[in-house]
């Protein structure tokens, strides 16, 4: 798979400056054709707006759902990574967030294994929320997605 480039304006701080220590991660995922040709893309804001980073990958034959969670999964891979403790999800993907809090159960086999990633990387960066946003909150995430399965030939 072909990660997009990352656009980092907050990689890891020289020492004595301080740490992000709250973000917003917009995360949406895609798949033409439902299996198809699927991507993820992840926006990354502090709490204020103020851009700090945004990628995607796409991820070869998926389905939708596989893709939100990837997106997912990879928004709190990036903060576990910096050491970010507050992470405040918004997706689009009703299922995804109501999975994720427990609402809804994980029936599909497929997204089981993902599920169990996501809810272990967010008891390990620490405080995790999660929003249902409508598709136009998620616009950046949502392009961001489009081009990681742009960039894969789909």
């Amino acid at each position: 798979m072909s990660q997009l480039p990352l656009f980092d304006a907050n990689p890891s701080p020289p020492a004595g400056r301080a740490r992000l220590r709250e973000i917003v991660a917009y995360t949406d995922g895609g798949a033409r054709g439902n299996p198809g040709p699927a991507g993820y893309g992840v926006r990354i804001e502090r709490p204020d707006g103020t851009l700090v980073a945004e990628f995607g990958d796409s991820i070869g034959v998926a389905t939708n759902n596989v893709a939100e969670y990837r997106g997912l999964i990879a928004a709190l891979q990036y903060a576990h990574d910096r050491g970010i403790p507050r992470v405040h999800v918004r997706s689009d993907s009703l299922l995804l967030v109501q999975q994720i809090l427990g609402r809804y159960k994980v029936k599909n086999a497929g997204l089981q294994a993902l599920h169990a990633r996501a809810t272990l990387l967010a008891r390990e960066v620490g405080r995790v929320t999660y929003e249902h946003v409508g598709r136009s909150s998620n616009a950046h995430a949502d392009r961001l997605a489009n081009a990681a399965m742009d960039a894969a030939g789909t």
